[in-house]
């Protein structure tokens, strides 16, 4: 590596503000790209389907005329399915099926109770109606976010799933339509960037307009996708892909290092840290980075990646490997020790766990089951991965009886009268007898 990647020992007087500073990550905005998308934006909103076929034709070098250029039938779809091979084809059906198995435990279901006096209360939990799902297109195209996104709505069971696609050129990803085609997606579109999530979150003459936007984009789909938050509901803005692995030593270096790079290969920003009990691993591991490096075909990307955000780090016991777990809350955690299981009760903030020297993070990015779209940038603290409760909503269910509304209205109404809402007050004594 043109430089080493930095090594940290938690009993330095100035280990945790080093850490912190490591740690931040300004997602600040590109006042170039919010111009950019701010003008998208007003114009598909405006104009509808005239913008959406513009921009399209400019950013993806296509000559559309019309919006039933950019579609899809499901015909294109089994094709793309049937063109694969029969080893891609077997391993996304067993992607797929391992996906949902994970995800049909989480499916909510409405529940209620009726108290002595009569009155019902509950919970209604519906699908959302339709949802739209970004896929990045052309060489930047991942089936897995197909599987991971469309899977849990259909399992939600979300009406109508509509998905987006750029094909810059024409070029379209056999594998991501592939994946449409065994998670069920109702429509694609092949249109990307901020007028695709502008299509979907306004609607169009041509385009229905969703309740909610999920999947992963640029950062001028990112930055539409906040901009449109209220009108839609939106997955998340994610943030570089993290992992953070606890070693207590034992284990293969290797292993480690590949680890590693397999977050650090994402982009430059991604973060890869190593929080290990024991100096002579971690010296190992440096030994295992410097020699394996040279044989990644995405060695510049990872070398950058290491030397900016990574870390390898000498602490003192796993209780504290634990306790600087939970002030980072990594998107992903390795618990790569002998005896994995007796920690995980210590760890509180993680998108997710992987525990054990065989639970490699690559797994849960394809097959394991979980859901790979997780929070990141340490908003572990306070969300979850994406799950099937993200297409679901839950109303609430009041049905009062006649000696309910005696009980209950003169509670209501004295707390009304403290707020100074008369007519509050007074609609819940209308019911109240004598």
């Amino acid at each position: 590596m043109s430089e080493q990647i930095r090594r940290l020992d938690s009993r330095d007087g100035d280990f945790f503000a080093t850490l912190d500073a490591l740690l931040a990550f300004e997602s600040g905005t590109d006042e170039k790209i919010e111009n950019a998308v701010t003008d998208i934006l007003n114009a598909v909103r405006t104009t509808g389907d005239v913008a959406v076929i513009e921009y399209t034709n400019r950013f993806d070098r296509l000559d559309a005329r019309h919006i039933a250029d950019l579609e899809l039938p499901r015909e294109a779809l089994d094709e793309a399915l049937a063109s694969l091979s029969d080893a891609q084809r077997q391993a996304l059906q067993l992607a797929a099926d391992r996906v949902e198995a994970y995800h049909r435990r989480q499916r909510a279901e409405s529940w209620e109770y009726t108290e002595a006096d009569g009155t019902r209360l509950g919970q209604i939990v519906t699908p959302l109606d339709r949802v739209g799902l970004y896929v990045p297109g052309g060489r930047a195209a991942y089936p897995s976010s197909v599987l991971m996104n469309a899977i849990p709505a259909k399992v939600a069971g979300v009406k109508e799933l509509i998905m987006v696609v750029p094909t810059p050129g024409g070029e379209r990803n056999a594998l991501v339509l592939a994946a449409a085609a065994i998670t069920g997606v109702d429509r694609v579109f092949t249109i990307g960037g901020a007028q695709a999530v502008a299509a979907l979150a306004y609607g169009t003459q041509s385009i229905p307009q969703v309740d909610k936007i999920v999947g992963p984009g640029n950062a001028y789909v990112a930055s539409a996708k906040r901009r449109v938050f209220g009108t839609v509901g939106i997955d998340m803005v994610a943030g570089p892909s993290e992992v953070l692995v606890i070693s207590d030593g034992s284990g293969d270096p290797d292993w480690v290092a590949m680890d590693l790079f397999a977050q650090a290969e994402h982009d430059e920003l991604a973060q890869s840290i190593l929080l290990c009990t024991d100096a002579d691993f971690i010296d190992r591991v440096y030994a295992s980075i410097e020699t394996l490096l040279p044989t990644m075909p995405r060695q510049d990307t990872i070398d950058a990646s290491l030397r900016n955000r990574g870390a390898l780090i000498k602490v003192n016991d796993l209780d504290e490997a634990c306790a600087i777990a939970n002030r980072i809350a990594p998107e992903h955690l390795e618990l790569s020790m002998e005896q994995a299981e007796e920690w995980i009760g210590k760890i509180r903030h993680a998108g997710a766990i992987f525990v054990g020297h065989w639970s490699v993070e690559a797994l849960g990015d394809y097959c394991a089951g979980p859901n790979h779209v997780l929070p990141t940038m340490r908003s572990a603290r306070f969300s979850s991965p994406l799950g099937v409760y993200d297409f679901q909503k839950r109303t609430s269910l009041i049905q009062v009886s006649e000696a309910g509304a005696q009980h209950l209205g003169p509670i209501a109404a004295i707390l009304a009268d403290g707020e100074g809402l008369q007519a509050h007050a007074r609609s819940a004594r209308y019911r109240v007898k004598g």
